[in-house]
């Protein structure tokens, strides 16, 4: 299958990359930007590229609308047979005290969510006329592989123990719980969607272990023997304690994480990122 990635050079994207070749598939990466560059022909398309910072799309949320929903609709009026995209577990806004189902309403708090949100609606319609087969994914918190964005939680908490950062943040007691997955088998979820994808549209969770950020920092520690500097500061006001991510409906289709189990994921971000770049 000849498949478009959008994204291709980010962290996910690498992977699914790396993954889509293994598999035998013909990759064609997504140059330019997707509102304006001329998009290839192709047998399936893999949609990563957004704009993705919450705290940034609440300045800015005109942008995130024209790149996450307008570059969708694009894409869209390209036509691909199959169809999937990255989404966000932020759709779901600030639940308390549950499992995610797919079917638990989509309430986002922010302009990134919305805006994925309202991608996600595009390609349900579109998919509900018949035109292709669509599939979107609802990513819970990635982690591993040599991740570089410390703004995730295992990421900065391995970088402050490597000595490249000096403290992490912990709001509250760290008791607050968040459903970790390796980017590796998020991508092969992605993967898995493509090959498996029929007409309509079908929404997935993917996520694989919950755990509070005081397990993240103790896994650390078993991992690397290092302790990790913690600057505590008051919990913030209305954040979800709990966000796990019933994955039941993506396992029916053959999924199952291999790398994701809290340590593994430490130690895949560590080896990648982290005892190398220590001074």
């Amino acid at each position: 299958m000849r498949v478009l990635v959008t994204g291709s050079r980010g962290y996910l994207g690498r992977s699914i990359v790396e993954q889509l070749i293994n598999a035998g598939h013909e990759v064609i990466p997504f140059t330019g930007d997707i509102r304006t560059a001329d998009i290839p022909s192709s047998d399936g398309l893999i949609h990563l590229a957004a704009l993705a910072r919450v705290r940034e799309s609440f300045d800015d949320p005109l942008s995130y609308y024209d790149v996450n929903v307008t570059g969708t609709l694009r894409l869209l009026h390209s036509r691909p047979p199959r169809f999937v995209l990255a989404s966000t577990a932020g759709v779901y806004g600030t639940p308390r005290g549950r499992v995610l189902t797919e079917e638990h309403p989509r309430v986002p708090t922010n302009p990134y969510a919305a805006s994925k949100a309202a991608a996600e609606d595009a390609l349900a319609w579109t998919a509900r006329t018949g035109a292709l087969s669509a599939v979107t994914l609802r990513l819970f918190n990635l982690a591993g592989g040599g991740d570089r964005d410390d703004a995730r939680v295992v990421t900065r908490a391995c970088a402050v123990a490597a000595g490249r950062l000096p403290s992490m943040e912990v709001y509250g007691d760290g008791s607050a719980v968040r459903d970790f997955v390796h980017v590796a088998d998020a991508a092969r979820a992605f993967v898995l969607a493509l090959e498996t994808c029929a007409p309509g549209h079908e929404a997935y969770n993917v996520g694989a272990t919950p755990a509070s950020v005081a397990d993240v920092l103790a896994a650390v520690h078993r991992v690397t023997g290092r302790a990790v500097t913690v600057e505590r500061r008051p919990a913030h006001p209305g954040e979800t304690r709990e966000l796990r991510a019933d994955t039941a409906k993506l396992r029916a289709l053959g999924w199952r994480p291999v790398e994701s189990d809290l340590d593994s994921l430490v130690r895949s971000q560590w080896e990648a990122a982290g005892p190398h770049r220590t001074a």
